[in-house]
């Protein structure tokens, strides 16, 4: 029986029993296979995948949805990712107006390497910021900052998930229940018995992804990283937006070099709601 053109192959949505699949994709690409991350992804969003006739995925991404159930304020597009063998033959573009198409009307984000940004691009997706990944080992430098932070408890997921929609201006909340169980560490700071910020350390093969990092400010931000670092033995690693130079200038300064850039897109909305100057690294690019 002849294999049917990569065109007429259907796309399907994709299930956390495609989990294997996902990751062989992800190591094909040459990327690490991040299954916990995956699982994440697929659980709290909705994945999308064209299978290959010869076995595993041609395509895959995932649309992480924000607000009222059933009725997305926002929606996050990540992991998308092309067979190598069937790259430059329109694969992520027919997945990609796909799911542009489901969304409808709801505003979308995304984190573009340079790689993709043409195609998001010729898509209509515009660069409405930068933020910067940095990776290494975090080495305190003297006293750091005053303010109290602490592991988190069951108490406080309340208090995070009114703070997490305030900063980021949509509700989160199938994504940030899920954190105790994904995160080795979820730590809060606070003032007077007042939540000021929140951050979580998830691991992803042989770092700590500091992610998501909400803060009142950048000491607040700052606290946050070193109680995090003075718990772990793994390098750390994070995407921090642009415009929080003074956070970004403190990383560096205590062992975390910069390794690359992703431009932050959208699509239907001239620039991310929210607050930008308390919301200082996401979860994971993949999901905003």
């Amino acid at each position: 029986m002849p294999t049917p053109p990569l065109a007429a192959l259907p796309i399907r949505r994709l299930t956390l029993r495609d989990l294997t699949a996902c990751a062989d994709l992800s190591e094909d690409r040459g990327w690490p296979r991040e299954e916990h991350k995956w699982g994440l992804l697929l659980s709290a969003g909705k994945g999308y995948g064209i299978d290959d006739p010869e076995g595993g995925l041609v395509a895959a991404c995932v649309v992480t949805e924000y607000g009222a159930w059933e009725r997305p304020d926002l929606g996050a597009i990540g992991m998308v990712l092309v067979a190598g063998r069937h790259a430059r033959q329109g694969i992520g573009r027919r997945l990609m107006r796909h799911v542009v198409s489901l969304m409808a009307t709801t505003p979308l984000t995304l984190h573009a390497t340079p790689y993709g940004r043409p195609l998001y691009e010729e898509l209509g997706f515009k660069v409405t910021g930068r933020a910067e990944m940095l990776k290494g080992r975090f080495t305190p430098s003297g006293p750091e900052s005053a303010v109290v932070t602490r592991a988190a408890t069951a108490d406080d997921l309340p208090a995070i998930l009114r703070l997490d929609e305030e900063v980021f201006g949509s509700d989160r909340t199938p994504l940030i229940t899920r954190l105790p169980a994904f995160a080795d560490q979820l730590r809060v700071a606070e003032e007077d018995g007042q939540l000021i910020g929140y951050t979580a350390a998830w691991p992803n093969m042989d770092t700590h992804v500091v992610g998501p990092l909400i803060a009142r400010d950048t000491e607040t931000a700052k606290a946050l990283i070193a109680s995090l670092a003075a718990r772990t033995e793994r390098p750390l690693r994070t995407d921090i937006d642009v415009r929080h130079e003074e956070l970004l200038t403190w990383a560096k300064e205590r062992g975390l070099a910069s390794i690359a850039f992703n431009a932050v897109m959208t699509y239907g909305i001239t620039e991310l709601p929210g607050d930008w100057t308390r919301r200082f690294a996401p979860l994971t690019v993949a999901a905003g």
